[in-house]
């Protein structure tokens, strides 16, 4: 569902940025079909500047460290050349691109990673991660979660479902990596079918795990839950142990746009690792993130679910 809405979403700004240049071309005005073209192809850039500026107003009492003009600047324009990536062609056009791979148990000895993804996304967001997997013979899936707008009570049974894939694959706990509401959705999860012993490790990237202030302005189920002391987060706080927390590595960033006060995707007792000057989406593809990865897959897994 949400390929098929990125298309349209896509195809049609560039539709209308066409259609907008050839009306005032046809009407001798240059200046306006390539200002207005520019507008229409670019405006987002606009809007994520002013996440980045709302971001470093809010983020002036938080505990993190505090990020300068240069850095909001530089994750700012390093979100401006990834976005487009994203949602623009990995998501809508390519999410099937990059099959899940799920080889003999014996042909790889190793544990699998179960990908999550975050809100408004879907599995083409780890075409990278997933190539670079299957080029360390490390099985994977990456799952969609949906519905797209829905609770994100509702996704633990997907998860569900792959864990158990992956554990009958490998015969080993799997490691879960997972991007913003895609950990709350693991944390679901974890609750649901009290899964901790299911579970060798996880790694949240930008997770709102504490909510994040953007959310008071949406309108979608699933967004509201993050709001901060939200109703819904707070009742799942209260299901948790925080000996749990224990088995999580949050990244997280001062620069991100989208999950900020920035501490707020940190978990006391976690092993929580700042990354300085990374926005919400590039934050996921920065070397030290899939580096934590690979050290975690080659390192002895807790317990063995052969």
């Amino acid at each position: 569902m949400l390929a098929h809405l990125q298309q349209a979403t896509t195809l049609g700004l560039l539709l209308l940025a066409a259609g907008w240049a050839s009306w005032w071309i046809h009407a001798g005005k240059p200046v306006w079909a390539g200002i207005g073209t520019m507008v229409i192809v670019f405006g987002y850039a606009l809007v994520l500047a002013l996440e980045f500026l709302v971001l470093r107003r809010i983020q002036r009492d938080d505990p993190a460290p505090p990020a300068t003009a240069l850095q909001l600047a530089r994750a700012w324009w390093h979100e401006v050349l990834t976005a487009p990536q994203v949602f623009c062609w990995r998501q809508p056009f390519r999410s099937r691109a990059v099959p899940d791979w799920l080889p003999a148990r014996e042909s790889t000895g190793r544990r699998g990673v179960l990908l999550v993804h975050g809100f408004v996304c879907n599995r083409g967001l780890w075409n990278p991660w997933m190539r670079r997997l299957r080029e360390h013979g490390t099985p994977y899936l990456a799952i969609n979660l949906e519905p797209v707008f829905g609770s994100i009570d509702r996704y633990a049974e997907t998860i569900e479902a792959a864990v158990q894939r992956l554990a009958a694959a490998t015969g080993r706990p799997p490691l879960i990596v997972a991007h913003s509401m895609g950990g709350l959705a693991v944390r679901t999860w974890l609750v649901r079918y009290a899964a901790d012993g299911r579970i060798d490790r996880i790694i949240t990237v930008a997770t709102p795990h504490a909510g994040t202030w953007l959310a008071r302005f949406s309108f979608s189920l699933n967004g509201s839950e993050m709001r901060r002391d939200g109703r819904w987060l707070n009742v799942l706080r209260r299901q948790e142990s925080p000996r749990r927390y224990a088995r999580f590595t949050c990244f997280y960033s001062h620069c991100d746009n989208i999950v900020f006060p920035a501490s707020t995707a940190t978990l006391p007792g976690a092993d929580n690792r700042h990354v300085p000057g990374s926005a919400h989406v590039d934050l996921l593809f920065q070397p030290e993130v899939f580096s934590e990865v690979l050290r975690v897959l080659e390192a002895e897994p807790a317990s063995s679910m052969a």
